[in-house]
């Protein structure tokens, strides 16, 4: 096995190894964390309905919402970290949820659309392409200071296509290096190149950054 191949089969290992380990933490969040929440949350209820002091049932009133608040929490960041929909119902269901997410945290609206028929992707190979369209979304929210982003995917029979433009103040290509976007891009790019697939960013100053993903399929 040549050095290069070797180098890929390490960096797929090391992957999946942490898409399993992000997996078990979201399921533990959710059925584990959640559930006692909830327990704690139904208790607390109860004993609220049975008081009489005024003071006290203020206090459990305020504890119940406060627990409640800590669910919610909970529930997106167990979807953010592992979304059911991406193995239950495919790609598309899960970056159709992520977004509403997503806009709802950070006030940025994403045109999404999608042209032909969304094909069956490998879970491995699923969870590749959603994790670059996540970080890339998360990138625009920390540094490219806007509040629109378009998002296209394009499904033909050998390949899927993303393209996600922010119009945001862009970047120059020699500084990114200086840029903290920098390691975002290259986790990117090297998270696609273990699917066989790319990832190329092309960006100007005042226009905007254009991200663009192909799975071969």
């Amino acid at each position: 096995m040549d050095y290069s191949a070797s180098r890929n089969q390490i960096g797929s290992y090391i992957i999946q190894a942490q898409e399993e380990e992000i997996k078990r933490i979201s399921l533990e969040l959710h059925e584990g964390v959640g559930q006692n929440l909830f327990s704690i949350l139904t208790g607390l209820k109860l004993v609220e309905s049975g008081i009489h002091e005024e003071q006290y049932k203020n206090y459990l009133h305020e504890m119940t919402q406060l627990i409640e608040k800590t669910m919610q929490e909970i529930r997106l960041l167990s979807v953010e970290l592992y979304p059911p929909a991406l193995i239950t119902l495919g790609l598309l269901p899960a970056i159709k949820s992520y977004i509403k997410v997503y806009t709802s945290t950070f006030g940025i609206l994403v045109g999404l659309s999608s042209t032909g028929e969304e094909k069956h992707i490998p879970e491995q190979y699923s969870i590749a392409v959603f994790r670059v369209c996540q970080e890339a979304l998360a990138n625009i929210a920390k540094y490219a200071d806007t509040s629109n982003v378009k998002m296209d995917l394009s499904w033909s029979n050998s390949e899927l296509k993303i393209t996600i433009f922010d119009f945001g103040k862009g970047f120059q290509k020699e500084d990114l290096e200086k840029n903290p976007y920098a390691l975002g891009i290259a986790t990117m790019k090297e998270r696609m190149l273990l699917t066989g697939g790319q990832c190329e960013i092309s960006s100007k100053i005042g226009e905007g950054t254009s991200i663009e993903i192909s799975l071969p399929i």
